[in-house]
């Protein structure tokens, strides 16, 4: 059996896509899909993310967009912020660079 240099490169090519479409699929976050209400009384501003990309914030329009190294960034029409995302099962906080902390939970 021969392997020569032009074999080579081919068999990195398919061990070099599924890397890439891993760290493709890192890049968004599905699980942050749903409702969330603020951390609270019942009657907390509830946020909903949609798998468009869009953001629902009571009655705010925006986009979302996630970015590297947990980060999300939110943007409306009267505010664009940028927070540290950190998401367990039903838990969602919205941490922003040196500021506030925003804590959620997933509505059933």
């Amino acid at each position: 059996m021969r392997f020569g240099l032009r074999r080579c490169p081919r068999l990195l090519v398919a061990p070099a896509l599924a890397v890439l479409l891993f760290v493709m699929a890192g890049c968004g976050n599905s699980s942050i899909v749903g409702r969330w209400r603020m951390s609270g009384a019942e009657n907390q501003t509830v946020w909903e993310f949609s798998g468009n990309g869009s953001v629902l914030v009571g009655e705010v329009r925006g986009r979302y967009k996630f970015g590297g190294e947990n980060r999300i960034k939110i943007e409306t029409p009267f505010a664009t912020t940028v927070y540290l995302v950190t998401l367990s099962n039903d838990q969602l906080v919205l941490q922003e660079m040196g500021g506030s902390r925003l804590e959620f939970t997933r509505v059933r």
